[in-house]
């Protein structure tokens, strides 16, 4: 029997199979959400500004490089995403973390605004929460 992976599907014997997801448990759940929290506390919150009480974090930095500096961080931001479909997220929160991220990107590349935008902004803590809140709300975790 033949193989091969196509645009998502596996061609198996003249039949499309569509790939299913990976089967989740609760405690992977709540394992895969910690890790995105961490990546999320460290892309939008990780550094405190003595005094002023803002905080920012890599993903401010690594923005200001022009260009090249958006496009990581809003791969980086997809990447959170697509841990949320893997985990199971229901197409309305994956429909609103994707509008974060968009909006993200494409305000971003705006030259210092951009980066203010981002630094205020945090789509990824907002995802994150997003996500928590519709698991506990659904009692996946």
């Amino acid at each position: 029997m033949a193989y091969s992976f196509t645009a998502g599907t596996w061609f198996t014997a003249g039949a499309w199979q569509t790939r299913a997801r990976p089967r989740v448990t609760a405690a992977s759940r709540r394992k895969v959400l910690e890790r995105l929290e961490r990546l999320s506390r460290i892309l939008d919150t990780a550094i405190r500004v003595p005094g002023l009480g803002i905080r920012f974090g890599v993903d401010g930095i690594i923005g200001l490089a022009p260009g090249i500096g958006d496009a990581v961080t809003t791969l980086l931001s997809c990447w959170i995403v697509y841990q949320a479909y893997r985990l199971g997220a229901s197409r309305e929160v994956l429909t609103r973390m994707a509008g974060n991220v968009a909006l993200d990107g494409v305000i971003g590349v705006v030259p210092l605004f951009g980066d203010l935008f981002d630094v205020m902004w945090r789509a990824n803590r907002r995802n994150v929460n997003l996500l928590r809140t519709h698991f506990e709300r659904e009692g996946l975790i």
